[in-house]
């Protein structure tokens, strides 16, 4: 720095705040100072810089890896959410760290965020691990969930309405009246489970309705279509389903076509997210709306919140049925 201010003939002070994009610096001595820092080949080291903050300028993001086979994710709308996340997190100029190693217990969350490897969290997904994420949370981490939503908890999250979204489901199968429903989906991911407690509400509603839970082990377009495949040798074949996901749902489509079992002909479906593909893929997906651009966005303005002092409200996103051939 001292090369740097003796060949733009300024203080190293002035060459401090230039590089650290200060203000109070004109934009003739900013250029020279950069023009000088160029040609002595000088570089901003941004670690060392940051040790002298207060903060490291760096949000982690977390993915939910557990819930899918050999912890790889393939359904394009967490990349979806991800990408919303990292536009949010570039204009404000902000590090993003993806899913650090360690983050599976309370002890790795306080550990990297007391070690100032990250300022805050924002948690792609609730999966089965509401309790340590409240935990989380009650251990003064600041985080930012992408989940459910309730009207009491110890965190903030921003999500939709899952139970809305099982009733939406139900409400189109008792207009196409429909009385076998299958529900595809692990009701031990909260997420999930609003979504079945919803739907369960509706075939509550109808006496001639029967619904069914499909479990399964993970949450991977292979393992949908296979335990899909073993539900129809030995359940049979239900007039409705309501996939957790529209991967979920694509993985029915296949695994139901194999036994020339057909949607829309032969049993209504709806699935959830509205990825892109949804409404090409054929037959064109019937489908739960959530609006990943906007979450993005959101999710990082809470985490700001909560980093700037502040007691952010959970926010619950519009939810609708967009509807299409299945």
């Amino acid at each position: 720095m001292e090369d740097v201010a003796r060949a733009a003939n300024v203080s190293k002070p002035t060459v401090s705040r230039v590089l650290s994009n200060s203000p109070l610096v004109t934009a003739e001595t900013r250029e020279r100072v950069l023009s000088a820092a160029r040609a002595q080949g000088y570089a901003v080291n941004r670690n060392a810089q940051k040790l002298r903050q207060e903060r490291a300028n760096t949000i982690a993001v977390v993915l939910d890896f557990e819930s899918h086979r050999h912890g790889a994710i393939g359904d394009p709308f967490i990349f979806e959410l991800l990408a919303g996340v990292s536009e949010a997190l570039s204009v404000r100029e902000i590090d993003l760290l993806l899913s650090p190693a360690g983050l599976d217990s309370v002890e790795g969350f306080v550990e990297l965020h007391r070690a100032r490897g990250a300022d805050g969290f924002i948690v792609l997904g609730q999966g089965t691990r509401e309790t340590m994420l409240i935990n989380v949370a009650r251990a003064g981490v600041p985080i930012v969930v992408w989940g459910a939503v309730h009207a009491v908890s110890d965190y903030c999250a921003v999500g939709t309405d899952n139970f809305l979204g099982g009733q939406l489901a139900g409400e189109r199968f008792l207009a196409h009246c429909r009385t076998r429903w299958l529900f595809v989906g692990d009701i031990a991911h909260e997420e999930l489970r609003l979504r079945h407690q919803g739907l369960a509400a509706m075939a509550a509603s109808n006496s001639v309705v029967q619904l069914d839970q499909l479990p399964i082990e993970s949450l991977a377009f292979t393992s949908v279509q296979a335990a899909a495949e073993r539900y129809v040798e030995t359940s049979g074949l239900p007039d409705a389903v309501f996939a957790f996901s529209d991967t979920a749902a694509m993985a029915v489509i296949g695994a139901f076509a194999r036994c020339g079992h057909q949607t829309p002909r032969d049993y209504s479906l709806v699935g959830y997210n509205d990825i892109p593909p949804a409404a090409h893929f054929t037959p064109a997906l019937t489908t739960i709306e959530q609006p990943t651009g906007v979450a993005g966005a959101m999710m990082v303005e809470k985490l700001i919140q909560l980093l700037d002092g502040r007691r952010p409200k959970s926010v619950m996103l519009p939810t609708r049925l967009v509807e299409r051939t299945t």
